[in-house]
């Protein structure tokens, strides 16, 4: 928390939920947040806005509160000269969206902390991130840029109203997409791979150089490519990437999890937060590798994922928390790093040495200031080669060291938890929970999942069926975003597929018509980020590339196409269709952009499944074939279970085309669908297995 927490300091941050605004709210900054109030004292006493947005993990957030929100020089100038607002990301990815195209438009680049100023009536003129207190290094320092400026709002302010209405004007039109129809198809999926191919880094994995981010999506839309074209390097690409990441610095080697993203190009040295998006998303490939290859290195990776998250960030309540800061005791990483001499105290001489080889820690260092990031620069079997110690030995004394460091380290001072609860982030680490209960079996994945799944229904949805955005102390906030509902469906489909529990898919279908009555552009097509239950800002986006998240637009893609095969209703696939026409000039020129809306085009492009499994649920061999189906992995395929110990007319309200599907003698029975046609019925297990793995074959 902040130097400065007296009553005389306490801004109008105070009463929020946020944990990134509620770091600010003993600034002597009078910050407000994004109210009515702050603009309407902005225009009567006609002052600038100085607007700041950024999150609560947000290392260079912090230096700025630091050297300046902090600062009384600083904050003399503000309240004096400024009405200032605080505005925290990932509560309001609207107002950030907006606001960063303003400063991409202006700088050519983006970042947090997020700087604008702007005219009472919210129009902003100048764009920055971060700035120093003073000029530093060829930067002007921040209370030179407010001065300026105000004097010129002052003196000037004609000019600053036109400039503002001009970027504003110039922004809106770079907003507006050519929706120009192309033809996209196989050759877009080749052309997407090929991208891939050449941005991938041959030595270390992962694509292009430093700061090298993990991108998961690239990796799913490559598992699917892999298996379509059995000539390409796909999965050469995957194996190398997945098991790099897993083996440097990136991933957390005694806690576990994974870090934001490398510095370097060789995945050593990580920026240190971690994100809850970054954990759903690696373990669904990790677990998708797993399903793909059956190497259980990839499953023991998307099971330590598990491992942290179970941990340190799933609430009692059932909810998951949002991220942990790369910062503590104002250092970035201090809570991650080792110096030897410390590692040989804890551990002894003996296992002590063998570790420290094992994970590349040494007394000069790998890090700054002769400290260390364990990492792995050799697979364990190579490693214990020329070494006096049995392989079983070895990984016994590793894993009883890393548990003894891991229980030392808890003693240290934790980086901060930004435990808000966001609806978007959960439905992916839902997804997550439910795909990895599918490969792997744990019970306790499911009920995770089930878990959340219920948290969000219950506290996060108003009884109009509008999700909210964030959760936190009781407190439900801010009408959600496409990427709540997109997001959320896609955990429902996954958790349905997970547990057969019809309510799951219900609530899926519910949840997509009122994503689409609000957010879906009846005019042109396309699904804006903001709905008709959000604010109205100057600009109203459609995000359909896919960055460090997914796009709302592209998950929504490939939920449509997965709910239409589970239901029949072509006005699902007909909506897939448009979305994939309307970006289908953006997604042809710059196909590695779009790796996610590729994993839709693929669902789109190649030929669909539907398994239905027909049984008891108590029945050994109905459970033997749900298993055999869950095991492999096969993206074009939906799994639906009729139950014939009751009447389920609930799902055959959802799946009509289900009804004539019934035992086989008696027996359970497995129907496989592939272009409106249904082959025939099978009631063995181990043709069953042939045929599944015909599937994954071709």
């Amino acid at each position: 928390m902040n130097k400065i927490q007296t009553d005389a300091y306490k801004n109008h941050l105070i009463d929020e939920k946020s944990p990134y605004l509620l770091q600010h709210a003993y600034n002597p900054v009078n910050w407000y947040p994004w109210v009515d109030e702050a603009f309407q004292r902005a225009r009567e006493e006609d002052k600038l806005i100085f607007l700041s947005i950024g999150y609560a993990t947000c290392h260079w957030c912090h230096v700025m509160a630091h050297e300046s929100f902090e600062d009384q020089e600083v904050a003399n100038t503000l309240n004096e000269r400024y009405i200032s607002i605080k505005v925290d990301r990932e509560e309001r990815p609207d107002i950030d969206q907006v606001y960063m195209s303003i400063c991409q438009a202006l700088t050519g680049s983006g970042g947090w902390p997020l700087t604008i100023v702007m005219t009472p009536d919210s129009k902003p003129f100048f764009a920055a991130t971060y700035i120093p207190k003073s000029d530093r290094m060829g930067m002007k320092g921040i209370i030179n840029i407010l001065k300026l400026i105000s004097d010129l709002w002052k003196n000037d302010k004609n000019r600053v109203i036109k400039a503002s209405e001009d970027i504003i004007e110039a922004v809106q039109s770079r907003s507006i997409i050519n929706t120009k129809i192309v033809s996209v198809g196989h050759d877009t999926l080749r052309k997407g791979y090929e991208e891939l191919s050449r941005n991938f880094d041959v030595n270390w994995g992962g694509f292009g150089g430093a700061p090298k981010f993990p991108t998961p999506h690239n990796l799913t839309f490559l598992l699917r490519w892999a298996d379509r074209d059995k000539n390409s390097n796909a999965l050469k690409i995957i194996e190398k990437t997945l098991k790099s990441m897993r083996y440097g610095g990136l991933f957390d080697q005694i806690g576990f999890g994974f870090h934001r993203y490398s510095v370097d190009a060789k995945w050593l040295t990580p920026h240190f937060e971690k994100m809850l998006y970054d954990q759903a998303l690696l373990a669904i490939a990790y677990i998708e590798a797993y399903q793909r290859t059956k190497d259980q290195f990839y499953a023991r990776v998307g099971r330590e994922i598990f491992t942290y998250v179970l941990r340190d960030m799933t609430s009692s309540e059932g909810g998951f928390y949002s991220a942990e800061d790369a910062d503590s005791e104002g250092e970035e990483g201090k809570f991650y790093i080792w110096k030897k001499d410390e590692i040989i105290s804890k551990l002894g001489e003996e296992v002590g040495e063998l570790f420290c080889q094992y994970y590349d820690i040494t007394t000069e260092g790998n890090f700054e200031n002769k400290l260390n990031i364990p990492h792995i620069e050799i697979e364990d079997i190579d490693f214990v080669k020329d070494k006096d110690i049995h392989i079983d030995k070895f990984r016994f004394n590793i894993e009883e060291a890393r548990k003894n460091l891991f229980d030392i380290r808890e003693k240290r001072i934790h980086p901060l938890k930004d435990d808000k609860i966001l609806t978007a982030w959960n439905g992916l680490m839902i997804a997550a929970f439910a795909k990895g209960y599918k490969a792997l079996g744990d019970q306790v994945y499911i009920d995770t999942a089930k878990k959340a799944a219920d948290f969000i229904l219950k506290n996060l949805r108003n009884p109009n069926g509008i999700l909210f955005r964030r959760y936190r102390e009781g407190e439900a906030a801010y009408s959600g975003y496409l990427n709540d509902y997109a997001f959320f469906i896609w955990g429902l489909i996954e958790l349905y597929e997970a547990t057969f529990d019809i309510s799951y898919l219900e609530e899926a279908l519910s949840i997509n018509e009122v994503m689409i009555n609000n957010f879906w552009d009846e005019e042109h097509g396309g699904f804006y980020f903001s709905g008709k239950a959000n604010e109205t800002l100057f600009i109203r986006t459609k995000e359909a590339q896919d960055g460090a998240l997914p796009s709302g637009n592209s998950v929504a893609t490939l939920n449509f196409l997965r709910l239409f095969r589970f239901t029949g209703n072509f006005k699902l696939e007909n909506m897939a269709d448009q979305l994939i026409q309307y970006f289908s000039n953006q997604i042809s020129c710059y196909p590695i952009g779009f790796t996610h809306f590729l994993s839709a085009l693929y669902y789109s492009v190649y030929p669909a499944v539907e398994i239905i499994i027909v049984g008891s649920p108590d029945d050994e061999t109905a459970k033997k074939m749900i298993e055999i189906v869950r095991n492999k992995f096969l993206p074009n395929s939906i799994t639906i279970f009729h139950n014939i110990d009751s009447d389920d007319k609930r799902i055959l309200e959802i799946s009509p085309f289900i009804k004539d599907m019934d035992l086989i003698d008696n027996r359970a029975a497995v129907y496989i669908c592939e272009g409106y046609a249904c082959k025939t019925p099978i009631t063995d297990c181990d043709i069953l297995k042939l045929e599944v793995d015909g599937l994954m074959s071709r």
